[in-house]
Parts: C-alpha cells; structure tokens; sequence
C-alpha cells in the first residue's frame, strides 16, 4: 500500500514540474511569434499548475490516518482537490472560448512553424502523462490522481486543437485558402466546449462525493449478499455506503436473535465487518448496529 502511495505521488510531481516546463515553452513562443492559441494554451497550462499543487497536497492530506478531528480519515481531501480542478478546467475552458470567439473578429495572424512543434510536442507529452496517470489513479483508486489525469487529457485536446488550427494556417498560406487561417480559432471553440463537458464530469463527481451520495446499487447488493450468508442474521434493515476519497465506509443494521448476549452479538458485529472488509478491499470501515429480532417476525433478507 506504501509503494502504491508513492507512485501516486510520483505521478503528481512528474505532472507538476511537466506543467511548469511546458507553461515555459507554451507562453514564450506563443508571446514571440504572436500565436493566440498557443498563447491560450499556455495560460491554461498555469492554471494546471495551480491545480497539480492542490492535487499533491491532497493527496498527502488524504494518507494522514484518523485522528480526533477527523475520526473517519482524511480521504475527502482528495475530492476537494478534484472539484478545484474542475473549477480551474471549467475556467481555462471559457478562457479558451473567449479568446477563440475574439479571434474570429480580427485579422488572421500570420503562422510560424515554430509554434506548430511546441504544440505538437505539447501534445505527445500530455497524452503520455494521461496514460501514466490515468493508470496510477486507477490502481491506487486516488480521486486527486484521476483528476491531474484528466486534466492532462483536457491539454491534450487544447494542444489537438493547436496543432489543427496551426497546421491548418501554415497549410492555407502555401495553398493560397483563405478559409484556414481561422482554423486556429475555430478549433479552439470546439476544444473549450470538450474541456467544459471534462469540467463538468470531474465536478459533478466531486459533489456527489461530498454530498455523500451512496455507492452503485450493485455494490450495496452485493454486501446485503454477503450479510445474508450469515447464520446469524435474521433479518437485513438496512446498508448503506458511502465513498470517503479512495475508500469506502459501510454502514449495516441487522436484526439478531432478542436473546443473543453482548458478547454474541459483538462477535457477530465483528463477523459482518471482516465479511465485507474482507471481499471489498476499499471498505476501510464497518459500523454494525443491531436490533432484536423475535421469532415468528420478518426474516425477509
């Protein structure tokens, strides 16, 4: 689980000094041969940087254990992280659009092939991180992670776009076609709708974790599944579970035998907890409460 931790961290700092790196290149030449959506693209990759540090520093808030404060973990640091980042991907989106829509009013700018390598290089860059990460979040189920790799996949489709609409400029003026020199905006405008609908999935899921949403239905069947194979267990009144991060808290009420002894029925409480700590390895945590069960009541499961 440590070495897991790690990679996910690793992954991170690649992803921030990548950005500044690239926020370098992206800037400098977009400012010195007057390229617009290079220019843009820049920009949005300083916003990334914002948000890969808000990733980073989540996710090493997310391993600290529980304390007084916060009894059941910190795993939802991560998910604050994750909707900055949508916050952050939503405005580099509207940034892009702006500036995109302004471009179709002015007089085309003159392509360099320059700025056609920086984004190019851009591009391949980006979706290599994409890959690293996307796969290092899933495998560490880390919300911070996932939400840096996506955030790579939204400068993938803004670098796509930038090498569309500066390939198109530079292949307009050998050709004498007047239309693509507004490819470069035009394609920008289709990338800022792409990063706003990435914006909103990535956000839409942050809030369902933070309003607590349960987890899938076919996941809380399948822990009703496993409590019901109890001898024990009577009656099943209600399970419910939440995602706290990258794990998961199960909350059980069953019905027991009225004349069962505390003893039994904490054995019993431990029974449920192992039960499904033991086939889910992302429940972290089980509370059990329960209630007397007489004979001859419900024991519909």
């Amino acid at each position: 689980m440590t070495e897991t931790r790690s990679r996910g961290l690793i992954a991170i700092w690649v992803s921030l000094v990548s950005n500044i790196v690239l926020t370098i290149i992206k800037i400098g030449v977009g400012f010195a041969f007057a390229s617009p959506v290079l220019l843009a693209d820049g920009i949005h990759n300083a916003g990334d940087i914002i948000a890969t540090v808000a990733a980073l520093t989540s996710s090493m808030v997310s391993k600290k254990p529980a304390d007084e404060d916060h009894p059941y973990g910190h795993g939802k640091a991560e998910v604050v992280a994750s909707a900055m980042v949508a916050v952050i991907l939503a405005l580099a989106a509207l940034w892009i659009g702006y500036h995109s829509v302004l471009s179709l009013f002015e007089p085309p700018e003159s392509e360099s092939w320059l700025p056609l390598i920086a984004a190019f290089v851009s591009l391949v860059w980006k979706q290599a991180l994409f890959v690293y990460t996307v796969r290092i979040g899933r495998a560490e189920k880390s919300k911070s992670v996932l939400a840096t790799a996506y955030d790579h996949l939204a400068d993938v489709y803004a670098s796509l776009a930038a090498v569309v609409g500066i390939g198109l400029a530079l292949l307009g003026d050998r050709l004498d076609w007047a239309w693509t020199a507004y490819g470069d905006p035009i394609a920008g405008i289709i990338v800022s709708l792409l990063v706003l609908k990435l914006a909103f999935e990535i956000g839409k899921e942050a809030v369902d974790i933070l309003m607590e949403r349960t987890v899938p239905a076919e996941r809380l069947a399948g822990y009703e599944t496993l409590i019901s194979g109890l001898e024990e267990i009577k009656r099943i009144d209600r399970v419910r579970a939440r995602e706290h991060g990258h794990y998961i808290i199960v909350d059980v009420r069953v019905g027991v035998p009225s004349h069962y002894t505390i003893q039994q029925g904490h054995d019993i409480s431990r029974q449920i907890k192992h039960c499904i700590m033991d086939n889910d390895p992302d429940v972290v945590e089980v509370m059990v409460h329960l209630n007397p069960w007489n004979e001859g009541e419900d024991r519909a499961l």
